[in-house]
């Protein structure tokens, strides 16, 4: 069996077990990326997310994850629902949250796929990444051609939109390459003009300092900045609001994965239960949920912080 073969039973099985999109492309120092990113950093504009700046080079070179790198498989996996919280005054969770946490989900199936990769091909060593390792997975995305990088630096797909989270396969094996597609952001600011805290500093650089998914997730303070009072838009864990202004997500179509259905619960609690709800509600309810990642104890400080 040749590479180009392999390749194509590859993005096969990956479609089978649930995958949107997959391109690969040659692993390879990312020397561009990682000025960006080193620029990025030196300007503060991590925040807290310490995590950041950590494993500079491991970022930067795929062999230093996996030795011997050649090949960088991309996937995106949809998350999009046209299900909605009832209650248009509740704290606003972000779509991707609604369901279980999506790096045990998606991981499952990136390890499956792996294991089809050396099935077909022999011995591979590789390595699957879902947004928990330092991998430049929106720079791997787009030379893979998956999508290209949105103003606001999410990677969109043409006719699929930005609802997807990202996974990564690095493999010590050749397989053939896709490349990057054309960027169809044009003159469009719609996200730029969206942000309340002017967060999109400048087309394609997010300031993730000012981004209200950093002040409900990631920022670990025991209280919210004052001057980001009345700016949050009711969002007590992540902010979808430059995906819902793209034009290009009027093109997302609901996803089909089980494991991402939100509960009646979640979609009815009203405002009043989101203030009022209790540590054991919370733990039962977003058990395998992301956002566990806030806590109980971050998750009332945002909502505390969103009352009037």
């Amino acid at each position: 069996m040749n590479i180009r073969q392999q390749t194509y039973l590859i993005k096969q099985e990956a479609y089978r077990l649930g995958f949107s999109y997959i391109g690969i492309a040659k692993a390879e120092r990312l020397n561009e990326e990682s000025h960006r990113l080193d620029e990025w950093l030196s300007k503060g504009m991590h925040g807290k997310m310490s995590y950041m700046a950590n494993h500079f080079e491991m970022r930067a070179d795929p062999a230093l994850l996996v030795p011997g790198a050649r090949s960088v498989i991309s996937l995106m996996y949809n998350y999009y629902t046209e299900k909605k919280q009832r209650d248009a005054s509740a704290p606003k969770i972000s779509m991707y949250a609604y369901g279980k946490d999506y790096h045990k989900v998606v991981k499952k199936k990136l390890k499956l796929l792996l294991k089809f990769i050396q099935h077909i091909i022999g011995e591979v060593n590789g390595r699957a990444f879902v947004d928990s390792a330092p991998v430049l997975e929106k720079a791997w995305a787009a030379k893979s051609g998956v999508g290209w990088m949105g103003k606001n630096t999410n990677i969109i797909r043409p006719q699929g939109g930005s609802y997807f989270f990202l996974a990564e396969l690095i493999l010590d094996s050749e397989l053939d390459y896709d490349g990057p597609i054309k960027d169809y952001c044009g003159s469009c600011t719609a996200c730029i003009d969206a942000c309340p805290t002017d967060a999109i500093v400048m087309p394609y650089i997010v300031d993730g300092s000012k981004c209200i998914s950093y002040f409900t997730i990631e920022l670990k303070d025991e209280v919210l900045p004052q001057e980001m009072k009345g700016k949050l838009e009711n969002w007590a864990f992540g902010c979808d609001i430059c995906q819902q202004v793209c034009p290009w997500n009027r093109f997302s179509h609901p996803h089909r994965e089980p494991e991402f259905e939100p509960s009646d619960q979640l979609l009815n609690m009203t405002r009043r239960e989101w203030q009022e709800i209790t540590e054991d509600v919370f733990e039962k309810l977003f058990r395998y949920s992301p956002l566990k990642r806030a806590k109980f104890k971050g998750l009332k400080r945002n909502i505390e912080f969103l009352k009037n």
